[in-house]
């Protein structure tokens, strides 16, 4: 019997989903958890970023509901609609069961060596970069790593990024360039210790509903104040909004680090011991006063002038939270940092109920952002440093000329490979960018100039997977075991609770067999189930800011539920903070200001589109590409059954529309439809429609982050006119 069939079969009988319980294929012996005899057992949730413990109620081994775990740090009992149906949408019909291959059924043995000719023929013809990958903050950080590794020094892959590029990149560039490595420095606990909460493009309400919770146990009386052009959810429980112009957030930080350094508001102590480069910044932000930047804000100058003076208050406990409204822009690395500059300046960092704090969004973009191999080395390294090759070279025993010296291109920069010709095969896992790639219309045109496209994902109906050639069938969270990520850098276990339908694998045997079939499964072995390659990370660590050496393995991140990077001694705080100290990880050990004067919208509106389209998340019970929460029942009643466009009334009235009328949003690029919401949370001048549903991508402008290459998702030009209205 081949090595490979080995692998395929469990003694003589033909694959099953039987495969995914065996110990030492997936660690499970090594859990405080036995699958047989225990009645409930406990698992990180896997959809966003908050990074919520549920207990799992089992019977006969196998989950038969779940209830939120009442002790962990992090959601301390509660759960959101999503994690309530978390096991729900693992029973869809919808789920991906065995491999296709241009839509037959094919074997795994058959499916991996299709994978293996195909692209090995495509590098053969077009040489080894012509072929890439895209991955994803949805999978867990040993899947992620193996995947990485993999495709880099297995196949040779250079150009390879992850989904996270849509929603995080922005803030990893700015703590990077800030504090010399991606170091998001808060804990939860955070929220309740401040006595002032500013939320700068964050809904916090819909899109993270349980930090929305530990906001609301503050009992500190805190100012909340919401920056946001919406009147969000969470702006409706604000002690303030300011309601600025779209994008405009990026001139009012300027202009309240003006006030500050005008008014003298500084914590000059901190600046000097702990940063560098405020004076280049102050002389720059002299020009801009609030009356300078009134007319891209909209904000009136007292308003800015009393947010400045709250910051800047002696002694008060200051936090700023961002998410998407921030991070999906045009210049969303200098706004980050221009949040940052404001932390710095007044001392609030390294300290409880302080810091400039990115929310993330997946429920493992943070292990994406260390361990997935794209555009860092494994374990935050970097791929142009000869020294962390080596080091990565000698932890796993493999020819250091077989590790890139250079980063990938970005994920636009490998959409704009496959137009080019540059790139003809490609491999996406656990994503949907055929809804959710930016100016959606160029990413289905472009599915043409593949020669070969490779889908891996729990369900055969995503948009994506209805275009592949060969779709290999994985398992889902609660099918799987591994460790995830949150927010605020607490490392979580998840677990197999379920068995995989029918053929589907999980995503670790699915790189096992793959690498195999390559010839370069001895590179792995010792990559035998996702603990021992928590392992290995570990060893990866060592030395980084993320070092993570003093952890002893799933079971200690069990009892002491979750465990915060970094981590080298025995000692375990439940909530730990980054920089108390005031040392940080760039070359001279201080917080650099970073700054560059703002620019336009990528696209302004004109006479035939005078209104900007904004997006953002729709409901709690949504998320993303809705692949998920689509299929459960519970969730779909409780968010819209049809799309519906936020208009203000004044623009109704102009426009003749009435509540509920079918309207048509153009932009250059597409037509959709929808339904009007009138409704005084949006400006006038501007609409809103939620990111959810597959059409709204087709409107979307293809802008960048020059510094992060993320997407600028959050404003493009549109007109708007009734149905069967000509334009």
């Amino acid at each position: 019997m081949s090595g490979l069939q080995t692998l395929l079969k469990q003694k003589s009988g033909p694959l099953t989903s039987e495969l995914l319980l065996r110990p030492n294929d997936f660690g499970l012996g090594m859990l405080p958890c036995n699958l047989e005899t225990d009645s409930t057992t406990t698992s990180v949730c896997g959809f966003c970023s908050t990074g919520c413990q549920l207990k799992i109620h089992l019977h006969e081994g196998e989950a038969t509901g779940l209830t939120p775990a009442p002790d962990y740090p992090v959601n301390l009992g509660m759960a959101c609609p999503k994690g309530w149906e978390a096991l729900a949408i693992l029973d869809s019909p919808d789920r991906a069961t065995t491999p296709l291959f241009r839509g037959e059924e094919i074997t795994w043995e058959k499916a991996a060596q299709t994978f293996t000719s195909g692209f090995k023929k495509i590098q053969e013809e077009h040489g080894k970069d012509s072929v890439a990958f895209i991955s994803t903050g949805q999978i867990a950080t040993e899947e992620m790593a193996f995947l990485g590794a993999f495709a880099k020094f297995g196949m040779g892959i250079k150009h390879g990024d992850g989904n996270t590029r849509q929603c995080m990149a922005t803030s990893v560039v700015a703590y990077k360039q800030a504090f010399g490595f991606d170091a998001p420095p808060y804990s939860y606990a955070d929220f309740e210790e401040s006595d002032v909460v500013i939320l700068i493009g964050s809904n916090l309400a819909i899109a993270h509903p349980i930090l929305y919770q530990r906001l609301a146990r503050n009992q500190r009386n805190p100012e909340i104040i919401v920056i946001d052009p919406r009147a969000t959810e969470t702006a409706q429980i604000a002690t303030d909004h300011l309601a600025l112009k779209s994008k405009g957030d990026l001139p009012l930080l300027y202009a309240l680090a003006h006030c500050i350094i005008r008014d003298g508001r500084l914590d000059q102590a901190f600046l000097d011991e702990h940063t560098e480069g405020f004076e280049d910044f102050a002389t720059f932000v002299k020009d801009y006063s609030p009356d300078v930047t009134r007319n891209k804000t909209g904000i009136a100058r007292h308003r800015v002038e009393a947010l400045a003076k709250l910051i800047s208050t002696p002694g008060k406990r200051v936090s700023m939270w961002w998410t998407m409204g921030v991070n999906q822009s045009h210049e969303g690395v200098r706004t980050a940092q221009a949040i940052i500059n404001l932390c710095l300046m007044t001392g609030n960092i390294g300290r409880p109920g302080t810091g400039p704090n990115s929310i993330t969004g997946q429920c493992n973009a943070m292990g994406s952002r260390l361990f997935s191999n794209t555009t860092n080395l494994l374990g935050g390294h970097d791929f142009g440093n000869p020294a962390h090759r080596k080091k990565v070279s000698s932890i796993l025993e493999i020819p250091e000329d077989r590790i890139p010296n250079e980063p990938s291109w970005a994920y636009d920069q490998i959409i704009d490979g496959i137009d080019s010709g540059k790139i003809k095969g490609l491999w996406i896992i656990a994503t949907n960018p055929a809804h959710s790639w930016i100016n959606q219309d160029r990413y289905t045109e472009l599915r043409e100039k593949l020669d070969f496209l490779v889908v891996q994902d729990m369900y055969h109906t995503t948009e994506t997977a209805g275009t592949a050639d060969l779709l290999l069938p994985a398992a889902a969270w609660g099918e799987k075991s591994g460790t995830f990520i949150n927010s605020e850098r607490r490392i979580g276990t998840h677990k197999q609770v379920r068995r995989a339908p029918a053929n589907a694998l999980s995503d670790f045997r699915i790189f096992q067999l793959l690498a195999h079939t390559w010839g370069v499964g001895e590179m792995f072995a010792k990559w035998t189930d996702p603990e021992a390659v928590f392992g290995i990370l570990q060893q990866l660590s060592a030395g980084q800011p993320c070092d993570i050496t003093g952890i002893k393995g799933y079971r200690e991140l069990d009892e002491e539920g979750g465990i915060q990077w970094p981590k080298t001694t025995d000692s375990c705080e439940r909530e730990r903070r980054l920089f108390e100290d005031g040392k940080f990880h760039t070359p001279s050990g201080r917080a650099k200001f970073l700054f560059d004067p703002p620019s336009s919208l990528p696209e302004p509106t004109t006479n035939a589109f005078p209104y900007t389209l904004l997006t953002g998340r729709g409901t709690s019970a949504q998320w993303h590409t809705q692949s998920r929460t689509s299929q459960s029942a519970v969730l779909r009643k409780l968010y819209p059954a049809t799309l519906l466009l936020d208009v203000n009334p004044a623009d109704a009235e102009k426009l003749g529309i009435k509540d509920r009328d079918p309207v048509t949003i153009s932009s250059k690029r597409a037509s959709i439809t929808a339904l009007a919401h009138v409704t005084t949370s949006i400006n006038p001048g501007e609409v809103y429609l939620p990111m959810h549903e597959p059409n709204v991508n087709r409107l979307t402008f293809p802008a960048f982050d020059p510094h992060s290459r993320q997407p600028s998702y959050k404003a493009c030009a549109v007109n708007i006119c009734a149905e069967g209205v000509s334009q």
